[in-house]
């Protein structure tokens, strides 16, 4: 019987994984490319619980999806944003693991390169 019972939470939980993953994808902007979405979601499902919205309203979700645009932005399309704000989304970030990512050059970094 433990195997069944086994087997039964784990249904349960693959259950709970796959209903988070069709929630976060309503939120899944038209211009991201797969790995990018797959990175914010991972970042979105891994604070949901943290951010859900309370029941007489606070906007805690859109907290969350605004902080897993600015990281997603950071990282795939170089934008820059306030340091106290990057420092809170990499460290909400960390251990999320994407692979070959784009390099960027800031303007500062060319300005030095072409005055020396």
């Amino acid at each position: 019987m433990v195997g069944g019972e086994a087997a039964a939470a784990v249904e349960k939980l693959v259950s709970g994984v796959r209903q988070a993953a069709d929630f976060a994808e309503q939120f899944r902007s038209y211009s991201e490319s797969e790995k990018q979405w797959k990175a914010r979601m991972e970042f979105i499902l891994r604070h949901l619980p943290d951010y859900r919205d309370p029941p007489d309203g606070g906007g805690r979700l859109d907290q969350l999806l605004s902080l897993s645009m600015v990281w997603a932005n950071h990282l795939f399309l170089g934008c820059s944003y306030n340091k106290d704000l990057l420092d809170k989304v990499m460290e909400m970030a960390d251990g999320i693991e994407v692979e070959d990512l784009p390099q960027f050059t800031s303007r500062s970094e060319l300005m030095k390169k072409y005055q020396s």
